[in-house]
């Protein structure tokens, strides 16, 4: 369905069950949830799906083996809980969102003898808690496997490897899927629109006054029940409810920076296990590319994130540190900052230490909110919040229990692993087109196939398997507005490559500007966003 028809359905005096306030992987996930058990759900999204923190992750699908360390090393429940339900979610996400996901291998170097048997021991508590779900197990390696795995690796000093296995997936895709099921199962969704208010009748919460980010518009939505489910945005709708109500959320900023894909082999990570300040860094391959980070540092709460000159001079140092390779300022092809929205003691000096794990809050009023959390647990908490909320708005649905343990999302149901062939000898695709469209879109890669013969075959850049036909799928299919969202959310080309958004930035307007009826005045105003976004942060 189209944008302008999902605000019809908002707009025309009809009561939802639940507004959910929010489209990351916390909302987008609740929204699915409570769509599938048969509520009638509207998913509101300020500006577009996953556009903050939940596009800005570091693609990996996993229980976190920094908490288990900290867990085992404090005895912390929480922490353990924490991977412990990471590691059966991880299974879940691997098998409900097969296109998006996938299995990858990590190498863990260890130039300390004593580091050896800890790791090791460490790796495999993690593999024993995946239980059932277990991908792989952890095995150590000499230092000449190492080296053979992770070429690019520093061997000076290298004593031995440990070996193991996490998930990878697309995470602005995958909210978008998320979404997009949740229209199928009935939900009305809806991006660019923000929650101005909160409507009350005799002090409780009855719906939101709603305002459109392009045009201006505003209405009221009456409802059940509201959820609040807006990442490190959570205390603003939090303070519409009661403005004396204190901060629940301390944030921290995290980068991320591309580099060639030489960088890192294209099936194995690397997991650096002790920074200079005691984090865990990550080299990972992803779209054809290298993907180093992250940071974390105390942030305050901003729509987009600029990235910091010392943030990624900390970065290149550390894989400076760790590679036989030169790495240098002008290797770096994208980098782009997230916030992470951490439940926790605004007065904490450490963010590195704090819990990721999700609370729900009721307000008085009726605001039921949840935080905390991050990808990898989103159906638990969309789970956890929308049984919660028909406890707390006393609602009734056909399947009043979770019924997405076992759904795939939009693009797996039908996925084939080997489709990229059938995309070769049907529609004579370059093999890496083929396998870009194959595992972005799933089983409907097809469809964008489709479009292409139409004459939007053309590569949107070279050197990048983004096609024209993506743009237009993009505009009329999966509710892009700007042409950001479709070259940072639809396609990750802005997350890839600065300077090729940058050129592929006037054909992207000039497809959607068409299909969307855009006037002059409205593709100036889009080159000056997509500019600011890419000097600024996306």
């Amino acid at each position: 369905m189209g944008r302008q028809t999902n605000l019809q359905k908002l707009t025309d005096g009809s009561t939802f069950d639940l507004i959910i306030v929010g489209g990351g992987a916390t909302g987008c996930g609740i929204a699915l949830d409570a769509a599938t058990r048969g509520l009638k759900v509207a998913l509101i999204e300020k500006n577009d799906f996953s556009e903050g923190t939940s596009s800005r992750s570091t693609k990996l699908v996993h229980g976190g083996v920094r908490y288990l360390e900290m867990a085992v090393k404090k005895l912390d429940r929480v922490q353990y809980n924490l991977v412990k339900d990471g590691l059966h979610e991880r299974g879940l996400l691997l098998k409900n969102a097969r296109h998006l996901s996938n299995r990858i291998s990590f190498v863990t170097p260890l130039y300390k003898w004593f580091d050896v048997p800890y790791v090791f021991a460490g790796l495999k508590f993690y593999d024993i808690l995946s239980g059932k779900q277990n991908i792989g197990h952890s095995r150590l390696l000499s230092r000449k496997e190492a080296l053979r795995r992770f070429p690019g690796l520093k061997s000076a000093g290298l004593k031995a490897g440990v070996l193991y296995y996490d998930g990878q997936f697309h995470d602005a895709r995958m909210a978008l899927s998320l979404a997009l099921t949740a229209e199928q199962h009935g939900a009305v969704i809806a991006n660019h629109v923000a929650v101005s208010g909160l409507l009350k009748e005799n002090g409780k919460i009855s719906g939101a006054e709603l305002t459109d980010s392009l045009s201006g518009e505003n209405w009221q939505l009456k409802a059940k029940g509201v959820i609040n489910a807006t990442g490190p945005f959570v205390d603003q709708i939090r303070m519409m409810d009661n403005p004396d109500t204190p901060k629940i959320i301390t944030t921290s900023t995290g980068i991320h920076i591309i580099l060639d894909k030489r960088f890192a082999p294209p099936d194995t990570g690397l997991m650096i296990p002790e920074t200079e300040d005691g984090r865990v860094l990550f080299v990972l391959p992803w779209e054809n590319h290298a993907l180093i980070g992250t940071t974390d540092e105390p942030a305050e709460v901003t729509e987009h994130p600029q990235p910091l000159d010392e943030e990624i001079d900390y970065l290149l140092r550390h894989v400076t540190r760790y590679f036989n390779l030169q790495v240098n300022r002008s290797d770096v092809k994208a980098v782009w900052s997230g916030l992470r929205p951490l439940v926790s003691d605004p007065e904490a000096a450490d963010t590195a230490k704090l819990a990721r794990d999700h609370v729900i809050e009721d307000s008085p009023g009726g605001l039921l909110t949840i935080a905390g959390g991050k990808w990898t647990t989103y159906r638990k908490m969309a789970l956890d919040a929308v049984d919660h909320a028909f406890k707390q708005f006393n609602l009734a649905a056909p399947k009043p229990t979770c019924q997405t343990e076992q759904l795939p999302i939009l693009g797996s149901a039908d996925y084939n692993e080997k489709g990229d062939l059938e995309l070769i000898n049907k529609y004579g695709f370059d093999p890496d087109i083929a396998a870009y469209l194959n595992r972005t879109y799933g089983d409907q890669a097809s469809k964008i196939a489709e479009l292409t013969l139409d004459g939007y075959s053309a590569r949107l850049v070279e050197d990048h398997p983004v096609l024209e036909a993506e743009v237009l799928y993009a505009a009329r299919y999966e509710l892009a507005e700007r042409v950001i969202d479709v070259l940072a959310r639809r396609m990750p080309l802005a997350l890839l490559d600065t300077e090729a958004t940058r050129q592929a930035a006037p054909r992207t307007l000039e497809i959607m500007a068409m299909e969307l009826g855009w006037d002059q005045q409205r593709c100036d105003e889009e080159k000056e966003w997509i500019e600011t976004r890419l000097n600024k942060g996306i």
